[in-house]
């Protein structure tokens, strides 16, 4: 037998070694679930019973765990209401040793509402009018939902053209107000309810572009006094 023969002969078993190393490898259900991990990888299953602080479902035979807090981007209150549900999920834990595989549909829910909201966003134009409730109220500005489900600021600047301490003097949660859009910057919606008093466009909110920065989280404990220095009162 030649060698070139014997090399042919050689690398054909080799290469099949090497085949059915991989497919002893996708064969194992574990591996699988594993890249499905690693990949991300959407998988639509059936919620087949429910547990101590979650919902079971199985996927590639193995049985898998959905905690409650991983159902929902809202609290859920009767885990019943899952059962025979079929939803979409991703593997966020797998462990062949412990036997333990962990199922969520919170990161596919938030990249939908995501995608949601920004497709909203395009249709928000600067300068227009709209009713809202109020949703919280914060030291520095009130949070109201609007009629599209978005969610805008009123900084405390922008609530009235009198004097506003808190918040929380003049609004509370659940008032309906009437607002208009000042303002678009990375996602974040800036309101103002000064603009639709009488006197209150002071010609800066016609501005197309004009942009209001809302507050980050280290300017939140920003005091009043820093805040109207500037102004004289009568």
């Amino acid at each position: 037998m030649s060698d070139e023969i014997k090399n042919e002969e050689l690398n054909e078993e080799t290469t099949t070694m090497a085949d059915l190393e991989d497919h002893f490898d996708d064969a194992n259900p574990w591996n699988r679930l594993q890249k499905y991990m690693e990949d991300k990888t959407v998988l639509n299953i059936k919620v087949e019973g429910v547990v101590n602080g979650g919902v079971i479902a199985h996927v590639e035979g193995i049985r898998g765990f959905i905690p409650a807090s991983k159902l929902s981007l809202s609290y859920v209150e009767d885990l019943e209401t899952y059962l025979l549900k079929e939803m979409e999920v991703q593997v966020i834990d797998v462990n062949q040793a412990e036997n333990r595989l962990v199922l969520s549909a919170v990161e596919i829910l938030k990249k939908k509402k995501q995608e949601e909201q920004a497709k909203k966003l395009e249709d928000v134009k600067v300068g227009s009018v709209t009713t809202g409730t109020v949703d919280s109220l914060q030291t520095y500005g009130a949070f109201v939902v609007l009629e599209n489900g978005l969610s805008g600021l009123v900084h405390v600047s922008q609530i009235s053209r009198k004097r506003v301490k808190s918040p929380a003097d003049v609004l509370k949660k659940g008032d309906k107000v009437d607002v208009k859009i000042i303002g678009i910057k990375d996602g974040k919606i800036s309101l103002s309810m000064k603009a639709l008093e009488p006197g209150g466009d002071d010609g800066y909110e016609r501005e197309e572009n004009f942009k209001v920065d809302i507050p980050k989280a280290e300017d939140i404990s920003l005091n009043m006094g820093d805040l109207f220095k500037d102004i004289k009162l009568d």
